[in-house]
């Protein structure tokens, strides 16, 4: 059985049950019976599955929303959101999916060479808790217009959303062989990257756990995409709109209770407004409600687990200790469940635990900085290198951080966000590949070439 704790009161919900190894890989074993009857389907077929897929998810999104909410702690306003997203990320590869994969001629000694995106097979999708429909949408949405089918391993904590999530799709008529979900522990889960009819991987979720993964898909010789950690960073000039970008900053740090993997970590503010900088934030900050996510009148919920929660206020203790300050939040609340309050931690310096780790949760972490080549600098020294922005009115400032900022995507003057038409993914330790957009649906296929003579 898969054990699942209500993080808004600490208490166990119904367990889910599990599969075994022999069911799930009989479970993979009828999914890739599937892919020859999936794949001689048209695009046009399957596009019309995935908009049935849309018209149900939008149907059934108050539930699922209350199922985020009550798994994983998600305001259910953010949950609603988010499988409206979802509903659109199926809709855009469905309208443009065929235009992506389509043949492109190229010329050669040949009367006729092209190269055409024929699928791979059935890929595996190991999939995190913290947006449990919005990435398996990711996921699911552009490998299953290109004709492979899936098995989508969503995690532990979020058994229920993942089951209901498969049923929008077998009511929009995806055949039960082309999507499946894998109700297993996740060392069952481990064992299925080697299943010999799996043809490729997808994760996201913890840079440690991606190395794991990478390494054993790797020596299967299947392709893998890793969409991992971030310590995202935040550059913000003192020629901003700074009432724009202070309120976007701390949606970006908020959004999921702070569990984002392309959220604002690190803010480095330009000097001369560091200190007004400070208090707006800590303004804005004291304000955020925490409560019960099922409540819309909330701005926050719990973090997913309770180890989650107290790693993170390890992290902001060390920092304090090492001589940041603390000016809103910081400490853990009495309440029942795995509440964290905003935290606003300033005068962050490289070395301190808060400025060098991924902080999954709702701690921002302020640098002041004199020049924003030093900015960049310090942006950069990180492992991580998943999204990045910059805040500013200055054509050459933009132009010398869009040159050096060294991540997967970079926002300018706005929030750094998944997007179905743009691609998604990072360097370093926060992954490769990408996800979403024309590249993404490439991720999957096999670029073939054809030489007639």
């Amino acid at each position: 059985m898969l054990e699942v704790i209500n993080p808004t009161t600490g208490q166990a919900l119904p367990p889910s049950p599990a599969l075994t190894l022999e069911q799930a890989n009989a479970v993979i074993d009828k999914v890739a019976d599937g892919f020859v009857s999936w794949r001689g389907k048209s695009m046009a077929e399957r596009a019309a599955l995935l908009n049935a897929v849309a018209a149900e998810l939008r149907e059934d999104k108050a539930v699922l929303a209350d199922f985020m909410a009550l798994e994983m702690g998600k305001p259910v306003k953010e949950g609603l959101a988010e499988v409206e997203k979802s509903a659109w990320c199926a809709e855009y590869y469905a309208e443009n999916g065929a235009a992506f994969l389509s043949s492109e001629t190229l010329e050669s000694d040949a009367s006729h060479s092209y190269v055409q995106y024929p699928p791979l097979g059935t890929v595996l999708g190991i999939l995190p808790w913290n947006a449990p429909v919005w990435l398996a949408l990711r996921f699911l949405a552009p490998a299953l217009i290109a004709g492979n089918t899936c098995v989508m391993k969503a995690d532990p904590n979020v058994p229920t959303t993942a089951s209901r999530l498969v049923e929008c799709f077998y009511r929009a008529g995806v055949p039960e062989n082309v999507v499946a979900n894998l109700a297993v522990a996740n060392d069952v889960a481990s064992k299925m990257i080697d299943h010999p009819k799996v043809k490729a991987v997808s994760f996201t979720g913890s840079s440690r756990a991606g190395q794991t993964i990478a390494s054993q898909a790797a020596a299967g010789l299947k392709p893998a995409v890793l969409e991992l950690g971030g310590s995202d960073p935040c550059i913000l000039m003192a020629d901003a709109d700074l009432e724009k970008a202070l309120d976007v900053i701390t949606l970006s740090r908020m959004i999921n209770a702070g569990q984002s993997c392309i959220a604002v970590k690190r803010l480095f503010v330009e000097q001369s407004i560091y200190d007004e900088v400070c208090e707006a934030l800590r303004e804005r900050f004291s304000k955020l409600k925490c409560g019960d996510p099922r409540d819309e009148s909330n701005n926050l919920g719990p973090l997913a687990r309770a180890d989650l929660r107290d790693q993170l206020h390890q992290q902001v203790s060390k920092s304090i200790e090492a001589g940041a300050r603390c000016l809103v939040g910081g400490d853990l609340p009495s309440r029942s469940g795995f509440f964290y309050p905003p935290t606003l931690l300033v005068d962050m310096q490289p070395g301190m635990a808060a400025f060098e780790e991924e902080t999954f949760g709702p701690v921002l972490s302020v640098t002041p900085i004199q020049t924003l080549e030093k900015a960049l600098e310090l942006a950069n020294a990180t492992e991580y290198g998943l999204g990045a922005s910059i805040w500013t009115r200055s054509q050459a400032s933009i132009d010398l951080a869009v040159n050096h900022l060294q991540s997967g995507q970079i926002a300018v003057n706005g929030i750094v966000k998944s997007d179905p038409r743009l691609p998604s993914g990072g360097i370093g330790r926060s992954g490769y590949g990408r996800e979403l957009g024309p590249q993404g649906i490439r991720e999957f296929v096999n670029v073939q070439q054809i030489w007639i003579a």
